[in-house]
């Protein structure tokens, strides 16, 4: 649908123009945090830890491809075992498309590898959307990039705008720790269900200001799930650049009293290789607007960013905003509270909204079309209760 000429849209930055920002660092509560937005500089900082490393490389994520990017990392993890790198290796067996034949050299040079959720049955049905690398156990690279090229493209080059960061710390010792867990049960083929429930739950997020937050499948609500539901409740300033937003009505409903009073940015995908997922999102539109968010839609290439401030509390890890990262993926998030981290990561979404489409109500008004609004309630549903690869793979003339 060709959109309507609004001073929101004459604002925008051309797409064209538009370059990621230089990579940046904070120091808060201990930790020594480095944030890489532009995919050329997460790349060369994959590999720097990978070549780096001298006796330990845990590595997990979800989208694992066999591109040149898949390739680069692959071999990069072979010469590490090779002089003596002791390398574990966990991707995703629903997201993945990287075959066993592809990892038999890194296997053969005496590394890990494993799939979780190698076969079907009721744990095929939880994904492990988590992205971790710890070398050495001294750091860990977090965020929510995957391996295949799109994720270290240029926005020209259609690539992913997303944030990868490293963190030197206390925080390490948690996530290696995780790890280990996470280890033990996606590499054993007779792991039950229940004993991954119960690995959630059970998980110690350590104590503010500083934790470690894990999602996942429980019977209530998980570590990472609970500590965002609770914060919103007492919130009174938020601000999100996220990829994936459909939240289920209570939470929503958190968010537009924040709303209410004034405080509330809210940056989303305005392109993806999902056109279901940003009308999930549109679908929720009208009630924020009337609360009083102000929404933008980035415009230079597809979203992938995962980030919430909220008050001084700053969410960054693997987690999109939606049912799935919130109840039932893996997911592994750093939660952070100090305030100049906060006012830092609060700059960095302001200055992506110059690169972004306002939602005003007039624009929202125009789009939202009794047929258009038919198909945003089924994309709700479908990434929403059944999964993201179905709504992919359709056309609903989004």
């Amino acid at each position: 649908m060709e959109r309507p000429a609004t001073p929101a849209a004459a604002s925008v930055s051309a797409p064209a123009a538009y370059r990621d920002p230089e990579p940046f660092s904070v120091d808060a509560q201990g930790q020594s945090l480095t944030f890489y937005p532009a995919g050329k500089d997460r790349f060369e900082r994959l590999l720097s830890l990978i070549d780096g490393a001298r006796t330990s490389l845990r590595m997990a994520f979800y989208i694992y491809a066999e591109d040149e990017t898949g390739t680069r990392v692959r071999d990069a993890l072979i010469a590490a075992a090779r002089r003596g790198v002791a390398v574990t290796l966990i991707i995703d067996g629903f997201g993945s498309s990287a075959s066993d034949e592809f990892f038999a050299g890194l296997e053969a040079a005496g590394g890990r590898f494993c799939r979780f959720i190698p076969h079907w049955g009721v744990r095929y049905l939880v994904r492990n959307h988590q992205k971790i690398v710890v070398a050495d156990d001294r750091i860990a690279m977090l965020g929510g990039f995957n391996v295949e090229d799109s994720y270290f493209a240029p926005p020209e080059a259609d690539g992913w705008n997303d944030l990868g960061f490293t963190v030197e710390g206390s925080l390490v010792e948690r996530v290696s720790a995780w790890f280990a867990l996470l280890e033990g049960w996606a590499c054993d083929s007779a792991a039950r269900f229940r004993a991954l429930n119960r690995l959630v739950r059970e998980w110690d997020s350590g104590i503010a200001p500083v934790q470690l937050l894990i999602g996942g499948p429980t019977r209530w609500l998980s570590p990472w799930a609970r500590s965002v539901t609770r914060d919103l409740i007492r919130g009174q300033r938020l601000d999100m650049m996220i990829a994936y937003f459909s939240p289920a009505v209570l939470l929503l409903r958190r968010i537009r009293r924040i709303a209410e009073k004034g405080g509330t940015r809210l940056v989303l995908a305005g392109k993806s290789d999902n056109a279901a997922t940003i009308g999930a999102s549109r679908l929720l539109y009208r009630s924020l607007l009337r609360s009083g968010a102000r929404i933008w839609e980035f415009q230079p290439c597809r979203l992938h960013t995962k980030l919430i401030v909220l008050d001084d509390a700053v969410y960054i890890g693997s987690a999109n905003f939606d049912m799935r990262s919130l109840y039932l993926n893996l997911e592994i998030v750093v939660k952070i509270e100090d305030r100049a981290l906060a006012e830092r990561m609060r700059e960095f979404i302001g200055g992506q909204i110059s690169a972004s489409l306002e939602i005003t109500p007039e624009l929202h008004r125009c789009r939202a079309t009794p047929l258009t609004r038919l198909r945003w309630i089924l994309s709700w549903f479908l990434v929403s209760v059944v999964d993201y690869s179905v709504s992919r793979k359709l056309n609903l003339g989004l």
